[in-house]
């Protein structure tokens, strides 16, 4: 099978507000070269096997790339349009936008060399292409995120297990990607957990990671929270606007004392995004900062 595959230049800086315009235009997953994410891992405590050494000898110059269907011919104009947008505003730098065919398993064979362990508060992230040995009492999740999801490396996907609050609690992961968020949820003892996403192939390996690590969970393609289901937690990590056309409805979801993780949001759409929320009944109970990305811990304020 093969992809469209759209690549942006940038540098360091903005490289994450450049992702977040190829989500807001319709990506489901990005992948960023850069050079400095190796010299920050090398200086790190993660644990890692290997990083390619080729890797290393890149450019100072940011690569941000998504891969689409070949048949979403407007894919480019939409991205075209929003990195417009938010140059105006003064919100970000890039040069080039190329574009490419590819094949899937070269994709992935070219991605996978740039993976390594991720260590967070309450779980271990693991490809499963890298052999890793566990310490006593490590939770280690297993994962295969698919050549467009996301392998928990992220800020926005970091804070939100940074906030996650879900033992012996019903879970909600909204827009799941490869089940990150889920699956944690689920190995630290979340009573349940439902996750959906409106990208057929998330779903596919979100149902996959969730029986690598044991996980029994509801996983399905749907439009955000289909039906008259509630959670103790509902975890949101998507983009401003789509966290904001939620706002209205997301809290009938929501148990009472319920609460909602919120993340994805760049810094010039935190006070927008914020005042949607306080409007649509909810209170902001906690505030976290990652690499210029926000998340909101939020409840209800009845």
């Amino acid at each position: 099978m093969k992809f469209l595959s759209i690549t942006v230049t940038t540098n360091h800086q903005d490289a994450d507000l450049v992702s977040s315009a190829m989500f807001d235009a319709g990506a489901s997953g990005v992948s960023i070269l850069d050079r400095q994410d190796f010299f920050e891992l090398v200086k790190s405590d993660v644990i890692w096997d290997y990083v390619d050494e080729d890797a290393l000898l890149q450019s100072e110059e940011v690569k941000v790339s998504t891969v689409v269907p070949l048949d979403d011919a407007d894919f480019e104009k939409r991205l075209a349009a929003r990195l417009a947008e938010m140059r105006e505003a003064g919100g970000v730098s890039y040069g080039e936008i190329s574009k490419g065919v590819v094949d899937e398993a070269d994709y992935e064979n070219e991605w996978k060399k740039y993976y390594a362990p991720i260590k967070t508060k309450r779980v271990t992230i693991v490809p499963t292409w890298i052999k890793y040995d566990a310490a006593e009492g490590e939770r280690v999740m297993r994962l295969d995120p698919g050549m467009a999801f996301g392998t928990g490396s992220h800020a926005t996907t970091r804070m939100c297990l940074d906030m996650m609050d879900c033992e012996g609690k019903d879970v909600i992961d909204v827009g799941c990607g490869s089940g990150i968020l889920g699956i944690a949820a689920a190995l630290v003892g979340a009573k349940s957990v439902y996750m959906c996403d409106i990208d057929a192939q998330a779903v596919e390996f979100a149902r996959r990671n969730a029986q690598l690590n044991g996980v029994d969970a509801e996983i399905e393609k749907a439009d955000l929270i289909a039906g008259d289901r509630r959670a103790d937690v509902i975890f949101a990590n998507l983009t401003a606007d789509i966290l904001m056309r939620l706002a209205k409805d997301i809290g009938t979801h929501l148990k009472k004392g319920g609460k909602i993780v919120a993340s994805g949001i760049i810094a010039s759409r935190l006070k927008e995004t914020e005042d949607c929320f306080e409007k649509a009944g909810f209170k902001i109970s906690a505030r976290q900062s990652m690499d210029d990305w926000h998340a909101l811990l939020l409840e209800t304020s009845d």
